[in-house]
């Protein structure tokens, strides 16, 4: 499929904003409050759905209701956002201004402000419809059986508050997002682990076949392997991949080398496996996942926080992901393909994104530089003996 990569970065952006599923839950109490008012127009329905004695409320006793309702939730969504913009704010602060896609990626926060928009939509729309009876033979209509449903939401949405309140501390806890980063690390270590493989081709030396560049500037943050390997395979090429996923590009920067020249529509097909964004992302970006923890560990060991504590917990959480992945295998992220060379992530890469780079920062306190060395004791002992080579490497590099 054209442009895929496009399409499925398309969607990881809307699974980390703030606006997509509020509106697919407004469109949904809009579709439901349709659906709700036309029941409400069938009295046979009505009565079976309802007992007699919930049936009598008056047009005003439901316009006020409804009024409250719809001002109440409305005031409370303002304030939950407010809150959720200084949360925001302050673990960018404190924490990283890359963490705060994590913090738009939380579903509770998605799913409590678009509850609270979707019962203030659907409260509006069943309040629309009340109908007082006027002279000239028009009828009233209260809609009993949707104004019940107006309460329930209500209902839903004092409890929807109460798990707000729990939730935003918790998100902002520097523990909770120390720990979500390294299970993510260790989840993505597991899912990228591979042994060689497929042989890839070797590599094309600068000057031979065709650097191919990208009109855009940006980030990597997608990138489509089964374009690539489909276009190297029908006209028998082979390529070699210069941009990962987190690589940036711009007009001088290629990303992909070709073994021959290829024309504007090979081209323009090659060019459509990559997505560009403003920023890296997690999406096929292993390294990113170790660069947030280390910027977490960076900070918590400023001057300005002096927080060793933090620092060791996501050097823990660090070799966590590392001793997952040394389970796998000793190869980690984009494999090669027979005729697509991409740079293998192995662990000399690895350790030098994760312990080698946290080594800047921990070598200047104590109890930090004590876990560090703790850390890749418990590594050096581990079922992997490239990793154990590659620690006994970096120890030679650092402290030596």
């Amino acid at each position: 499929m054209a442009y895929r990569a496009l399409i499925l970065k398309t969607l990881s952006d809307m699974r980390a904003s703030y606006w997509f599923v509020p509106s697919c839950l407004v469109l949904g109490a809009a579709a439901l409050a349709g659906g709700m008012l036309w029941l409400d127009t069938h009295a046979a329905i009505l009565d079976t759905l309802m007992p007699s004695n919930m049936t009598d409320t008056q047009i005003d006793g439901a316009r006020t209701v409804l009024s409250v309702i719809a001002q109440s939730v409305i005031g409370v969504a303002g304030v939950m956002f407010s809150i959720t913009m200084v949360a925001v704010s302050f673990a960018s602060g404190n924490f990283g201004p890359r963490l705060i896609g994590n913090f738009m990626r939380d579903r509770g926060n998605q799913w409590a402000l678009g509850i609270l928009i979707a019962t203030f939509v659907y409260t509006l729309i069943i309040l629309r419809s009340l109908q007082a009876s006027v002279d000239g033979g028009v009828d009233g209509f209260v809609p009993q059986l949707s104004l019940m449903l107006a309460m329930g939401l209500a209902m839903l949405s004092v409890f929807v508050v109460i798990f707000y309140v729990h939730h935003v501390p918790e998100t902002i806890n520097v523990s909770n997002i120390a720990a979500g980063l390294g299970r993510r690390f260790c989840v993505a270590m597991e899912a990228t682990a591979h042994d060689h493989g497929t042989a890839p081709p070797p590599p094309i030396a600068r000057g031979e076949g065709e650097d191919i560049t990208l009109h855009g500037v940006g980030y990597v943050q997608r990138l489509d392997l089964d374009v690539l390997d489909d276009i190297a395979k029908d006209r028998s090429l082979t390529m070699e991949l210069l941009a990962l996923p987190g690589g940036f590009a711009h007009a001088g920067n290629p990303v992909l080398r070709v073994s021959a020249p290829v024309d504007d529509e090979t081209r323009a097909a090659l060019r459509s496996a990559f997505a560009l964004g403003p920023a890296k992302t997690e999406d096929q970006n292993l390294i990113f996942l170790a660069e947030q923890q280390v910027e977490m560990l960076a900070r918590a060991l400023s001057p300005g926080m002096n927080d060793p504590h933090t620092a060791i917990n996501c050097m823990n959480w660090m070799a966590a992901g590392l001793a997952a992945g040394a389970v796998k295998g000793d190869h980690f992220g984009i494999q090669s393909r027979e005729r697509l060379r991409v740079e293998v992530l192995d662990w000399d890469i690895l350790l030098q994104e994760t312990f080698g780079a946290a080594w800047v920062y921990a070598k200047d306190d104590a109890l930090a530089r004590k876990a560090w060395d703790d850390a890749l004791d418990r590594l050096e002992h581990g079922p992997s003996n490239a990793l154990q080579t590659a620690v006994a490497d970096l120890r030679a590099r650092c402290l030596g």
